[in-house]
């Protein structure tokens, strides 16, 4: 299950640093909104699920660590969906890298930090930290989903094999964050919350 779960996330980094979405489309925000969903929500989980135990957070773990990784990852994506941010990443292949690379990591660390520990806090901290980042991304969603006007270039941009204007590029991004980001972090947290009250229907040990 590990090695499946880990050669599938994998496969998405791949798919998503080798192809279209980082080259031809670059210029569209929305195919950098698919990349960026694609690596933070679909992706970093798969790879969690897959690290071997060594390189994963043990019991012992603090219990705060994964609320830390949420404010984490919200400083990343918002600051890398800045205009000027953003602009940057257009520009040059370098700063395109280490706006993946930060993704992967914050996904990563947020992913991973949720899900370690078997202790009721921890179910509890690790479903705040994903609420908390779908929250934020939800925010983050609908904010560039309804705007009254583009925040990032301006023009006819073609992405999907179809030509947009910089008002639907940036709308259609933050429709797909809202599809996927908010939706895949909601489920997470969901999930912990449950186990969190299978812990509190357990009855105390005598």
């Amino acid at each position: 299950m590990r090695r499946l779960a880990l050669a599938a996330g994998s496969a998405v980094l791949a798919t998503v640093w080798l192809g279209p979405f980082l080259t031809e489309w670059r210029g569209s925000f929305a195919s950098g909104m698919v990349a960026h969903m694609a690596v933070v929500a679909i992706a970093s989980p798969l790879i969690a699920v897959g690290l071997p135990d060594r390189l994963r957070p043990g019991p012992g773990m603090p219990a705060a660590l994964p609320v830390l990784a949420s404010l984490f990852e919200l400083l990343v994506v918002w600051g890398w969906h800045a205009p000027a941010a953003r602009e940057l990443v257009e520009s040059w292949s370098a700063i395109t890298v280490l706006e993946q690379t930060s993704f992967l990591a914050a996904g990563l660390l947020l992913w991973s930090t949720s899900f370690a520990g078997r202790e009721r806090i921890h179910a509890a901290t690790g479903a705040g930290a994903l609420l908390l980042t779908s929250i934020h991304m939800t925010l983050l969603g609908a904010l560039l989903a309804l705007s009254p006007r583009p925040l990032y270039g301006a023009g006819e941009i073609t992405c999907f094999g179809v030509v947009l204007d910089a008002g639907q590029d940036q709308q259609l991004g933050g429709v797909i964050m809202l599809a996927v980001g908010a939706v895949v972090y909601l489920l997470g947290g969901l999930r912990l919350a449950g186990r969190l009250l299978s812990h509190e229907g357990k009855p105390a040990a005598t």
